[in-house]
């Protein structure tokens, strides 16, 4: 069996494990910026064999530059979809802001509570 063998390759930005839907990059942020070791990321994600996270592993040192970049995309792309979120929330968080709001007010005296005395 060939390294490839291991991903399928959807798009350019989107590589994932065979019979998975968990995308290298899943694997290689927890190895990369959490330090956690093969093993621990199997654990993790126990629909994963050991082979596949070294295999995943393997294919990041194996190709560094490129899969660097793909992460580096990745993780930009999440920033940019967190930051529009934060632009245009969901209405249930934007009633819920408004809740803590209200009650942060009767809190501090700034609000009445509704009553007409």
């Amino acid at each position: 069996m060939q390294l490839e063998d291991y991903f399928n390759f959807l798009a350019s930005d989107d590589i994932r494990l065979k019979d998975s839907r968990i995308g290298i990059e899943t694997i290689l942020y927890e190895y990369i910026y959490r330090s956690r070791t093969p093993e621990e990321i199997a654990q993790t994600y126990t629909s994963l064999g050991l082979e596949q996270v070294y295999a995943t592993i393997f294919y990041y040192l194996q190709n560094k530059q490129t899969v660097s970049q793909y992460i580096a995309d990745w993780l930009e792309w999440g920033h940019q979809q967190r930051k529009a979120q934060a632009l245009n929330p969901p209405p249930g968080i934007v009633r819920l802001r408004k809740i803590k709001q209200e009650k942060e007010a009767i809190k501090q005296g700034n609000l009445s509570c509704g009553f007409e005395l």
